[in-house]
């Protein structure tokens, strides 16, 4: 295994100032971690037959932000991350091909519309998956990818390489706490209190609830993830002025009333 073409590919990362970033074996997904799994028809080797790594990166979506949801302003912050894994995986795919290895990246969305959503709510590839995998986090009971720092409040993008690179280590503990903040929560009673993956989301009505809230420009929804009490990003944020959850509910008050319908 190409162990310098490792190190190469983490301190791209880190210039590129990515916070989180894992490497899996494409052999991993013919050796799932539970059951039931994908079909092989959205294995990263399916899709690009050269592969034999996945590099998956993650960017934050910063907590204070979230907590506005839904609004103009997590809205705009999840368009910025979204652009920035699609460039940021694009030219990690271009450095591995400048080195030799057939590479490309995956767009962090594998759909056009809300609408295309709700007739066939799956991507072509799971990059939550990916980001399992390669040991950045584990599934909680809102379907998404808790990991150690930001808890769920990551986007995640993909590049398929065929350079064999030494995989992460898969993490071994469950970080979900299974407080059920987020079944509580949920606007649209998508949840439920199995663990993943008995306890699906219920994906077409997390998608009427988003396509209503893009018909008023502030989707997506986000609540599951804003709820979430994991990552060492809530102690970041945490606020030391005693009026400081009143200060954050009129901040979001204020947000909310601008810049959607």
């Amino acid at each position: 295994m190409n162990s310098d073409l490792k190190a190469a590919v983490l301190e791209r990362c880190r210039r590129m100032e990515i916070p989180l970033i894992g490497i899996a074996s494409t052999d991993r997904w013919e050796n799932p971690p539970f059951q039931p799994w994908m079909p092989e028809e959205f294995y990263p080797q399916s899709i690009f037959p050269e592969a034999r790594s996945v590099i998956v990166i993650g960017l934050p979506v910063h907590l204070p932000v979230l907590e506005t949801t839904p609004s103009i302003y997590y809205h705009e912050l999840y368009k910025t991350v979204n652009t920035l894994l699609d460039q940021y995986t694009y030219r990690l795919a271009s450095f591995l091909n400048d080195c030799g290895y057939p590479s490309v990246f995956v767009p962090r969305d594998g759909y056009g519309s809300i609408e295309v959503l709700q007739k066939s709510p799956i991507a072509f590839f799971s990059h939550r998956h990916a980001a399992l995998l390669a040991g950045l986090g584990t599934f909680g009971v809102n379907n998404t990818l808790i990991t150690p720092k930001y808890g769920p409040r990551v986007r995640f993008g993909s590049v398929l390489t065929a350079a064999d690179l030494p995989p992460d280590p898969m993490l071994s503990d469950d970080l979900c706490t299974r407080c059920m903040l987020c079944v509580r929560a949920c606007p649209a009673g998508a949840l439920d209190e199995r663990d993943y993956p008995e306890g699906l989301t219920d994906k077409a009505a997390c998608a009427a609830n988003s396509a209503k809230l893009a018909r008023r420009h502030i989707s997506p929804c986000g609540i599951c993830i804003n709820v979430c009490p994991v990552g060492e990003d809530r102690r970041h944020y945490a606020s030391k002025n005693p009026d400081g959850a009143d200060l954050r509910r009129r901040a979001r008050e204020h947000v909310q009333k601008y810049g959607g319908f």
